[in-house]
């Protein structure tokens, strides 16, 4: 089956300036940062009457069908997983199979994102690493079949992160390399995420956007078509520095990464700036994994970048979805309306992300930034992503 991230990319590079695509990715990597922790909270029956013995944290099988309900939803256009997932869905169950949406495995684990319990990684300097190998990914062995067909996935997430550190940086650029090479022998594709120093790196906050943007450029200008990533993955800066590497060169596919939860209006007012300023790419993880209804999480950001609805709008639509389906909030309404400080390491400090600091009421009061107007949104009409979701509503909604 024609998958939509092959199509999407093609037209946005054929029509840098008209193309109306937007890729949506659901990050469910986590496991290979948080471990145990990564599916999330378990949400108790009863709250009251949790035991503290109780284990709160979902498990791996759990996690597994998180990422089989977001596939059989059909809105997102990548599934993000660790290795072991994609070799037990994609591999073994064959999930990907007769569907539009591509999987894709983190192909390198650098030590910023080891965030385990008890640990200190995140404090010092990121350094590179890589758990799996690329035939693993491809195939689940340690040497894959060159005339078989991929049964795993081919295509990957890279990830670097830039200290300004002489020693660090080029051991992080010579893995990169290597890297690349062995990719482009084994025609696996991947994307490339960029954070920001998991560390205090000497540079001014108003330089770290110009730092992270000029490092990305100065990488790559080396690295000819066949050993590009299809996209970036980055913190978004702001209006400016977006703009300013999105028109740089309009072959370069950007994106941005949706860092820790935070209110549900952080994420959807997130994704709708970085689309305006030439973000062709989201990839939230937590956010759409802690929230308290993903699949109609989900649906909010597909329409938020479709322009049917505003930020704003999809913050009230979401709610009366989480009150259809009893669902208690994490926060009230009046709350999750808040614009917080979001952070974007998986670390839980570094940098944040740069969205406008104007908070629009929860009576429906609108921010000082412009925004476009929409018709109200009607959650039980029969639109197009309505008809999509309405089997999946009914087998889970509660």
């Amino acid at each position: 089956m024609q998958k939509s991230l092959d199509t999407k990319i093609a037209d946005i590079r054929a029509n840098p300036s008209t193309s109306k695509a937007f890729i949506i990715a659901d990050a469910k990597d986590a496991d290979m940062a948080l471990g145990i922790t990564a599916p999330g909270h378990r949400r108790p029956q009863n709250p009251e009457r949790v035991m503290k013995s109780e284990i709160h944290w979902k498990t791996l099988e759990e996690y597994r069908q998180q990422i089989r309900d977001v596939v059989q939803q059909g809105l997102i256009d990548i599934m993000l997983c660790s290795a072991s997932n994609i070799e037990q869905l994609a591999i073994r169950e064959k999930l990907f199979a007769n569907n539009h949406i591509t999987p894709a495995a983190r192909a390198n684990d650098t030590t910023d994102i080891w965030v385990v319990r008890g640990g200190q990684y995140v404090s010092v300097p990121s350094r590179p690493f890589r758990s799996a190998t690329l035939d693993h990914i491809r195939c689940g062995e340690i040497d894959c079949d060159p005339s078989a067909p991929v049964l795993g996935a081919d295509l990957g997430l890279y990830s670097v992160t830039f200290t300004n550190d002489l020693h660090r940086d080029y051991e992080t650029l010579t893995e990169f390399k290597e890297f690349r090479e062995e990719a482009e022998r084994k025609n696996f594709r991947y994307f490339l995420e960029v954070f920001d120093p998991n560390v205090d790196a000497g540079i001014p906050p108003e330089k770290l956007p110009s730092f992270i943007n000029d490092h990305i450029i100065r990488s790559l200008a080396g690295v000819t078509q066949k050993g590009r990533p299809l996209f970036l993955k980055i913190v978004y800066h702001g209006p400016q520095a977006m703009e300013e590497l999105a028109a740089y060169d309009p072959q370069m596919v950007v994106g941005i990464l949706g860092g820790s939860a935070g209110t549900t209006y952080d994420a959807f007012k997130l994704i709708a700036e970085a689309q305006k300023y030439g973000a062709r790419v989201a990839l939230f993880g937590r956010k759409i994994n802690y929230s308290e209804h993903p699949l109609s999480f989900i649906e909010m950001l597909r329409r938020i970048v479709e322009h049917q609805i505003t930020p704003e709008e999809a913050v009230k639509a979401y709610h009366d979805l989480l009150q259809k389906f009893s669902l208690t909030p994490h926060r009230p309404l009046a709350e999750d309306m808040q614009l917080t400080t979001g952070i974007m390491s998986y670390g839980g400090s570094g940098t944040t992300v740069s969205i406008p600091a104007a908070i629009p009421s929860a009576t429906g009061t609108k921010s000082k930034t412009p925004e476009k107007s929409a018709a109200p949104v009607n959650v039980t009409s029969n639109s197009r992503l309505n008809q999509q979701l309405q089997n999946i509503r009914k087998r889970l909604g509660e």
